[in-house]
C-alpha cells in the first residue's frame, strides 16, 4: 500500500494525502474536513504506515546518529572503560527518537583509524558522536571545514576552528586531590604519567603543576618506565625502576595518570613496608595488578558524558542554541591510599 493507492481510493491527489500524513494545520493549507477525514479514514482501514526514511528525509533529517570510535571498544580490555559512554548516548537517543549507526568501516593507517576514506558512510547520519583517548587534529580539522555536526567525547583543542565537545574537568578534579594531599601534610609530591600530548593528560598534568605551585609545595613529573618484556602495559616490569626514583626524590605521595601503574607501585612500596600515599586519576583503562584496596581519586562522569554529548550534538543539528563546549565535574573517591604522612 503506497500513498497513490491511498490517493486513487479517496479520489484526491497523492499531494494532499501526503498533507493529511504529515499533520500539517488547515492554517497552513487549505483542506476540506470531509477530504480529511476521507484520507485518514482510508489510512485507518488499509492499515498503511509510511516510509519512515522517506517521511525523515521530508523532514530535513534522519535522526540516525553516528558514533565513531579512533579506538576499539569491545570486546577488548578497554571495554569496561568505554561501555558508560555508550549507555549514555544509547539512552539519550532512545529518549531523543533517534537511531544509532556505529560506523565500523573505518580502515587502520599507521596504526589510527581513520574516519575519512574512500566509501565512507557518514553523511548517512545526521551528525557524530567522536569516541577515544586522542583525536586526529586534521581529521577534526576537516569535519569542521565541511560543516558537519559532531560532538567529541573528551576536551578537543582547537582545530581550525572550536572543536564541540563534552569532558570531564579533570583539572579540577586532580587539583582538589593534590590540595587533600598537602593537608594531610605531603610537601614532596610526583605526577606519573605522560602529562601529554592527549587532552585528557594535559589537564591532568595542568591540575597538578599549577595547585603544587600555588601551595608552595615541592611537585615532580615521573614518565612512566618502560616495561619489562612480560610485564601488561604501564609502569609493568618498571615499577622498581620508578621507585628508585620516587625514593630518591623524597616523594611521600604520588599521582597516577593510568590506574593500573598506581595500583603497581602502591602494592610494590607495601611489600617493602616502606609508605606512600597513592591517588589514582581516573577509572582502569587497561588491566593491572589486581587489588581489593579501594584507590584514592575519582570517577568520571562517562555516562552522562555520553548523555550530554547527544543534547549537544541534537542542538547543532536542529539549529538550537546550546553551550557546545562542556566541562562535567568528576566525583572525588577518599579511598584507603591517599591518607596522612607518617
Amino acid at each position: 500500500m503506497t500513498q497513490q493507492d491511498i490517493a486513487r481510493m479517496t479520489g484526491v491527489s497523492q499531494a494532499t494525502v501526503s498533507i493529511v500524513l504529515n499533520g500539517r494545520s488547515e492554517g497552513e493549507v487549505r483542506i476540506a474536513p470531509e477530504t480529511r477525514d476521507r484520507v485518514l479514514r482510508a489510512i485507518a482501514e488499509t492499515g498503511y504506515v509510511a516510509d519512515p526514511v522517506a517521511r525523515r528525509l521530508a523532514a530535513g533529517h534522519n535522526r540516525i546518529i553516528g558514533v565513531f570510535t579512533y579506538e576499539s571498544v569491545f570486546p577488548t580490555s578497554n571495554s569496561d572503560f568505554y561501555h558508560p559512554f555508550l549507555v549514555g548516548i544509547e539512552q539519550r537517543a532512545e529518549s531523543l527518537g533517534s537511531d544509532l549507526l556505529l560506523l565500523t568501516s573505518a580502515p587502520v593507517v599507521d596504526g589510527r583509524r581513520r574516519i575519512f576514506h574512500e566509501g565512507n558512510r557518514l553523511r548517512l547520519a545526521d551528525g557524530c558522536v567522536l569516541l577515544g583517548r586522542s583525536l586526529d587534529r586534521e581529521e577534526l580539522a576537516r569535519l569542521l571545514a565541511d560543516g558537519l555536526h559532531f560532538v567529541s567525547i573528551g576536551r578537543r583543542d582547537d582545530a581550525g576552528g572550536p572543536v564541540p565537545y563534552v569532558g570531564a574537568d579533570y583539572a579540577a578534579a586532580v587539583s582538589a586531590l593534590v590540595h587533600r594531599a598537602v593537608r594531610l601534610g605531603h610537601t614532596n609530591l610526583a605526577y606519573l604519567g605522560h602529562g601529554g600530548p592527549a587532552e585528557s593528560w594535559a589537564d591532568r598534568m595542568r591540575g597538578f603543576t599549577d595547585t603544587v605551585s600555588s601551595l608552595g609545595v615541592q611537585g615532580i613529573h615521573l614518565p612512566p618506565a618502560t616495561p619489562a618484556p612480560a610485564a601488561v602495559g604501564g609502569v609493568g616490569g618498571g615499577v622498581a625502576e620508578v621507585w628508585e626514583r620516587v625514593r630518591a626524590a623524597g616523594v611521600t605521595a604520588v599521582f597516577a595518570e593510568d590506574h593500573a601503574d598506581g595500583v603497581a607501585l602502591y602494592q610494590h612500596a607495601k611489600q617493602l613496608g616502606v609508605p606512600l600515599s597513592i591517588a589514582t586519576l581516573g577509572e582502569p583503562m587497561r588491566p593491572g595488578n589486581e587489588s581489593n584496596v579501594e584507590f584514592s581519586g575519582f570517577r568520571i562522569p562517562r555516562q552522562r558524558m555520553g548523555a550530554e554529548a547527544m543534547d549537544v550534538l541534537t542542538a547543532l543539528i536542529e539549529g538550537n542554541p546550546t553551550q557546545t563546549q562542556r566541562l562535567l565535574e568528576c566525583e572525588l573517591v577518599v579511598g584507603e591510599t591517599l591518607v596522612e604522612r607518617k
